[in-house]
């Protein structure tokens, strides 16, 4: 049974009576909230400008993307209309091209071909990287400037220099000459050197204590170390060796085993079929934005890490 005890009410001038005199309760001030609400909108409406800007140029950036779908999927008597919105849809397009050219055939060897380069690439800049970063010799920094400055010159100024030595090698219309003159990108070392140098050096001195060689450093310790920024390099090269336009245009004049050649074959002097071009053009994207997708968070990554030091 539980007991309740009642303390009497204390009696004037004791001690425990409570102070005379009106007692002053602190409640929350006014002042404060608003301030906070003057910053929040203040904060707002200096993003406004910037947030316009970026959908400004998001919409710039996806609009022709936009149209080449909107004209594939147009009649072909209505490739040049331009009507933004898109009907009447029709399939036209893509089952001219689909009996005009062999579009499977040109993307299984534009896959290899870009395959090809960007492991190519990434393995000479994995090597070249690794040196620029692991050891000092003389003519360091001349060597280093060389890459840099063969990423400056434009390609139009070694195009013909290319094009004359893959003729005199008897690779014109191969695939192997439009591989052969850019199996080393100077953009993948100089990508792969900055993660390099801010490799830990604690790891590697570590690695050479356990017996290790310095090949078997790189491969062993290195590059798991540098999976993503590898990944997402070697996205970067595929998409830029797919995208490539001019070089194989101009090796491959007499075969049609490139997409980038195939789409070629719509532009004539009697004319251009433009619903025809976009359609194909349409089809040889649909892998890259595919890749793109699906492993967005590497390209993402490389970008954020090479700008860490």
């Amino acid at each position: 049974m539980a007991f309740i005890t009642i303390a009497p009410p204390a009696q004037p001038g004791s001690a425990d009576a409570p102070l005379s005199g009106p007692t002053k309760v602190s409640g929350p001030t006014t002042t404060a909230p608003a301030a906070g609400r003057g910053r929040m909108r203040l904060g707002f409406l200096r993003l406004v400008p910037s947030h316009v800007l970026l959908i400004a140029l998001a919409v710039v950036s996806i609009f022709p993307i936009y149209w080449m779908f909107v004209t594939a999927f147009r009649p072909s008597s209505d490739a040049l209309s331009t009507n933004p919105l898109p009907g009447p849809l029709s399939p036209e397009n893509f089952q001219y091209v689909l009996k005009t050219i062999p579009i499977a055939g040109m993307l299984a060897n534009t896959f290899g071909m870009a395959l090809t380069l960007a492991v190519s690439q990434l393995l000479v800049a994995i090597l070249a990287s690794y040196g620029f970063a692991r050891w000092d010799f003389v003519g360091k920094k001349a060597l280093y400037l060389l890459f840099v400055g063969s990423w400056l010159v434009p390609f139009q100024v070694t195009m013909i220099p290319n094009y004359l030595l893959v003729s005199q090698m008897g690779l014109l219309n191969t695939i192997t000459g439009v591989v052969i003159p850019q199996l080393c990108s100077a953009f993948a070392v100089m990508m792969l050197r900055q993660h390099l140098e801010a490799f830990p050096k604690d790891l590697l001195d570590a690695s050479q204590m356990d017996g290790r060689s310095s090949w078997r450093t790189l491969w062993e310790v290195v590059v798991p170390n540098l999976r993503p920024a590898l990944a997402a390099l070697g996205i970067m090269l595929f998409i830029s060796a797919w995208n490539e336009y001019l070089w194989p245009s101009l090796i491959m004049q007499k075969s049609d085993a490139l997409i980038q050649v195939g789409i070629r074959g719509f532009l004539g002097a009697e004319g251009n079929n433009w619903g025809a071009i976009m359609a194909a053009s349409s089809l040889a994207c649909l892998p890259i934005f595919l890749i793109y997708i699906f492993l967005q968070r590497y390209v993402v990554d490389a970008f954020v890490r090479s700008g860490l030091k």
